[in-house]
């Protein structure tokens, strides 16, 4: 659809697209969507389910384990050979299938931070997914919004739009719906129409769409976006390194294995060769990949059921770090749940409740907070649409029997000034029995300053430096009191026209309304928390800093020794005056969005993690600059959930120090599985260098190592990913980010036990070979390795005793446990499965044997940390 609509007047552009300004009907819609498409950018090309399961077989170490297949083949033991290849194909198998659940479950993802539109349908405002945005329809915009579709303004109020992303130019442009004369008319000139990713910066408008999908302008652009690469984490490129150096030293080691069995036990090249293979298999933990990412995968599944979605895996990593995080007041703190407690007009303060409609000075303040908003309530049902201020002014008029839309009907708006955080103030302009008159509500600060007279019973006197004193003592009570107090005035209009920012002036003060969000009963105990965890609260707000302080100190996050900082105070430190009363501020009040970047930058340079709350257009570049940005699900704008890495679908801050135990607790479960799987793999690695050294046969063959390391290793270390959070966690300092992962004390843990593993094993093997000689050895090493690894799972649930853990507190380990040893029942009591795993029969005593000795390592263990008092 591709008309040049900036040279139509609305009239016509709504004739061209058969739409009225009550918007298009249901059935239209509908036509218009399977006519047109949803409206989506084309994706990029998609990875064929073929390429995916070629890209599992370009891992080094999974190169070593073909190379070993194919020395089985030339040996003639084509058993491990097949089994060998089975394996790698069912894990490739298995990468390919979570690759296609991993982008199911980024859809899953995308889906629910997707930004919505409010349209007009059938005459009625609903809001609706983006992607059912079609050709023709009405659709509100309002600051912060992001526009999801190119379109024609058919009206607009002080409109300005950001339109960087197709423009390049960072200022915002404001817009007009008059129509532009001339064919061929630049994309930043076109003032009467709005882009599809373009942000809505300023003021609100109504639209209609022109274009949706690829028939947008970023929708001619859209290849551009495919081309973006995803990057890889810490932890990913943690083990990507690990990976790769562990492959280069299971290499050497090999060929020293392969060279000392030849020259010094005298070994067949193909024996030397089967001891190396062995020995790769050995260390190679095949399932390492996959259980990490199935457990970072388990963890944002956790999150995302508690209220947070993670939208960038890094976001869990960092988490487990945090050390300050800055948070909003309003909605995150408290419930965002505005309520009117007490009111004062003609010189008397009195409660909400207490309103007296004889007053006309009362009268007048009630008619103001009414008409000088645009949150709507549906006084049946109680529901209400709009910011939570103006919804508590609305729920005051109800409660009094004064519906907003009747007395919207009776004075309508003729003109307005949108409110911004810059100037604390919205005015509008109706027609009343006095003709037309401008409303403005904002901050006292602002609007007293602006006031020379003030409105009584018996009409307006002027404004009087004790009266203004009295004003100012009333607003200081109730802000002491945690009260948000908003200031009232009128000034009558000489004519009605559009208005400009000097007409807010010379007003008539008519009165103050106080409000009062409650904080969430779950944010203190959350705060608290936070506190113990060494993790430092900061509360981030544009309420005046009384009001801001004494919400803090109900909410525990300003205490003794701590101090608050309003936006000038802040303006007028040196970085160095910041960086010094950092570690005080508890509290920045009357702060713009742009302060927030200063202030989480200020606790980087500290070398902090920090995290930052935000909802607000403005505040992108701050989510984006803080290590984890958390942006609001319910009020948060589109483009804040853009620019953030973790979205709050309930807007509490609660939920933000629940994710930091899940954070914590599945860095913590990652690290128990990888301890897990290289201590029980070392004692492999041992066992069989030790037997190289002696002079012994073999004492496992690849295809027992493989089946322990791909089907008895895998469901244990699933389930250590499936761990509850240890209450012990939040007793813990942050962790620090750029510390291994394999630091010297777990380094020491998988040597030490698998040391303990390996020499059961090797005993067993002993006993085995003494008894009937090499097959019954192996059979016996393998059985005894395969069970002391699934007892050492226990062990590696955390590093306490398993009395103290609790046997039943993880079910699913005991679940692996069982699967594990009706896997190994199988191997060493089905006939069938001796020729394929090269396993002799055992007796009971060798059953007792291989009982016993698994057990040993896990019996020692426990019995240390029993006695240590863990």
């Amino acid at each position: 659809m591709d008309q040049n609509f900036f040279q139509k007047t609305p009239k016509q552009t709504l004739e061209h697209l058969q739409v009225t300004s009550d918007g298009l009907t249901s059935a239209q819609a509908a036509q218009r969507l399977a006519q047109y498409g949803h409206n989506q950018l084309a994706e990029g090309k998609k990875k064929s389910v073929l390429a995916v399961f070629a890209e599992q077989f370009k891992d080094l170490l999974v190169a070593i384990l073909i190379a070993a297949a194919l020395i089985s083949m030339f040996s003639g033991n084509m058993e491990s050979t097949l089994v060998i290849f089975a394996v790698l194909i069912m894990n490739a198998i298995l990468g390919t299938v979570q690759y296609f659940k991993a982008e199911k479950s980024l859809e899953s993802l995308k889906a629910m931070s997707a930004p919505s539109a409010k349209v007009l349908r059938d005459g009625q405002r609903l809001e609706i997914p983006s992607d059912q945005v079609v050709p023709g329809d009405i659709i509100e915009l309002e600051a912060g919004d992001l526009v999801v579709a190119d379109g024609r303004l058919l009206n607009c109020w002080s409109l300005k739009v950001n339109e960087s992303s197709l423009t390049g130019e960072s200022e915002a442009v404001e817009k007009t719906n008059e129509a532009i004369e001339g064919e061929k008319v630049a994309l930043g000139d076109q003032k009467n129409m709005v882009f599809s990713g373009s942000l809505v910066t300023y003021g609100r408008s109504v639209m209609v769409v022109t274009a949706t999908g690829m028939d947008t302008q970023l929708g001619r652009i859209a290849t551009l976006m495919n081309q973006t690469q995803q990057r890889k984490t810490p932890l990913q490129k943690n083990l990507d390194d690990f990976s790769s150096k562990l492959a280069m030293v299971i290499m050497i080691i090999c060929a020293g294995v392969f060279l000392l069995s030849v020259f010094r036990s005298h070994m067949t090249i193909l024996d030397s060769l089967m001891f190396a293979v062995a020995l790769a298999v050995a260390a190679i933990p095949e399932a390492l990949s996959s259980i990490v990412t199935i457990v970072l995968a388990m963890g944002t599944q956790k999150m995302a059921r508690q209220n947070a979605i993670i939208k960038e895996l890094k976001a869990v990593e960092s988490l487990g770090s945090v050390q300050v995080i800055c948070s909003d007041k309003t909605g995150t703190l408290t419930q965002n749940r505005m309520t009117v407690q007490n009111i004062w007009a003609d010189g008397v303060l009195t409660r909400g409740t207490d309103l007296e409609l004889a007053n006309d000075a009362q009268r007048t303040l009630l008619k103001i907070a009414l008409l000088d908003s645009d949150a709507t309530m549906d006084h049946e049902t109680g529901a209400s649409v709009g910011d939570p201020t103006e919804v508590a002014l609305v729920q005051l008029g109800g409660r009094f029997g004064v519906e907003e839309r009747a007395y919207r009907t009776q004075h309508p708006r003729l003109a307005e000034l949108a409110f911004d955080s810059d100037r604390k103030l919205m005015s509008t302009l109706h027609n009343t029995d006095d003709g037309p008159t401008l409303y403005t509500k904002g901050a006292i600060d602002v609007l007293l300053d602006r006031s020379t007279r003030l409105l009584t019973a018996n009409g307006p006197v002027p404004m009087t430096p004790e009266l203004r004193a009295q004003i100012q003592q009333v607003n200081r009570q109730q802000s002491e009191n945690g009260l948000r107090v908003l200031a009232f005035a009128l000034r009558p209009m000489k004519e009605a026209r559009l208005l400009t920012l000097e007409d807010e002036t010379d007003y008539t003060f008519v009165g103050l309304i106080s409000m009062i969000d409650p904080p969430r009963p779950e944010s203190i105990q959350a705060v608290a928390d936070a506190k113990k965890a060494g993790i430092r609260t900061v509360m981030i707000t544009g309420d005046h800093k009384v009001t801001a302080t004494a919400i803090a100190k109900q909410i525990g996050i300003f205490g003794e020794g701590d101090m608050s900082l309003d936006g000038v105070e802040l303006d007028s430190m040196s970085d160095e005056e910041l960086d010094q009363k950092l570690p005080h501020i508890a509290v920045y009040a009357r702060v713009s969005p742009e302060h927030k970047i200063r202030i989480v930058t200020a606790w980087q340079r500290r070398g902090c993690i920090a995290a930052m709350t935000g909802d607000g257009v403005n505040d992108a570049p701050a989510l984006k600059k803080a290590d984890v940005g958390v942006a609001m699900g319910i009020t948060g704008t589109e483009v804040s959930k853009d620019a953030a890495a973790m979205i709050l679908a309930d807007d509490n801050f609660a939920t933000i120090v629940k994710a930091v135990l899940n954070g914590r607790s599945v860095y913590a479960n990652i690290r128990n599985a990888i301890q897990f799987l290289l201590s029980g793999n070392m004692g492999a690695i041992l066992a069989v260098i030790y037997a190289s050294i002696a002079g012994l046969s073999v004492p496992f063959q690849p295809v027992h190592l493989l089946f322990i390391n791909l089907l008895t290793d895998s469901l244990p270390a699933i389930a250590l990913g499936m761990e509850p959070a240890r209450p012990g966690l939040m007793d813990q300092p942050p962790r620090d980010p750029n510390a291994s992962m394999m630091d010297k004390p777990m380094l020491t843990r998988v040597f030490g036990q698998g040391l303990m593993i390996g020499i059961a094993s090797m005993v067993a093997f002993y006993i085995g070979l003494n008894q009937s000689g090499p097959a019954l050895a192996s059979t016996m090493a393998f059985a005894t390795l395969t069970l002391a690894r699934l007892f050492h799972g226990f062990n590696c649930r955390g590093k306490d005793s398993i009395i103290k853990l609790g046997l039943g507190s993880n079910v699913y380990s005991l679940m692996a446990f069982g699967v594990g040893i009706l896997l190994l029942a199988l191997v060493l009591f089905v006939p069938a499965m001796e020729s394929l795993f090269l396993v002799s029969p055992l007796n009971g005593f060798d059953l007792l044997c291989v009982l016993g000795l698994a057990f040993a390592p896990t019996l020692l263990i426990q019995l240390t940390r029993i006695f240590q008092g863990r």
